[in-house]
This record gives C-alpha cells, sequence and structure tokens, in this order.
C-alpha cells in the first residue's frame, strides 16, 4: 500500500459497515468487533479482500491515523465513547 491509497483504504473499510477511528496518534481500529454475528459474516470476506488488495500498511500506520484524525474519527480520552463526539455540530 502506498500512501496516497489511505483514503480509498478507509472508504472500503467505512463501506464494510466497520468503525475505522484512531485511538491517540499512533493507532487505530477497524471496529469488526462490534458489528452482529451476521453483519461480521458479510464484512468478514470484504475484509479480507481489502486486506489484500491493500496489502502491508503497517509502516503507513501513522498516516492513517492522521487521515483519521483529520476526518474526526479518533477517540483521545476514555471520556469520549465515540469518535462521533468530535464531530462540530451540524
Amino acid at each position: 500500500m502506498q500512501a496516497i491509497e489511505i483514503p480509498a483504504f478507509v472508504d472500503e473499510i467505512i463501506d464494510t459497515g466497520c468503525d475505522i477511528c484512531a485511538c491517540g496518534d499512533n493507532i487505530y481500529t477497524i471496529g469488526d468487533a462490534d458489528l452482529s454475528d451476521k453483519e461480521y459474516e458479510i464484512a468478514a470476506p470484504q475484509l479480507r479482500e481489502i486486506n489484500r488488495k491493500f496489502g502491508d500498511r503497517d509502516y503507513l500506520r501513522r498516516e492513517i491515523v492522521a487521515y483519521l484524525r483529520s476526518l474526526g474519527r479518533y477517540i483521545d480520552s476514555p471520556d469520549v465513547e465515540h469518535w462521533t463526539l468530535n464531530l462540530p455540530p451540524p
């Protein structure tokens, strides 16, 4: 995976129904554990295909985190229950 592919990677993860977000400045989570069994059954093959398509991305972890943070998809504090609480009011 190249840095230019980060937006496409994030979009494809979101399209599976997984709630990808950054946790702090160094880690991101895909959120597949939050899916119901039925949702996971649908998402799992899609996630495998995304992994195959984009390949190794660990060396881009900080760049992925920075991109997620730019979208407001991050959690910095245990007081924030969900990343959507970081978004400005509509």
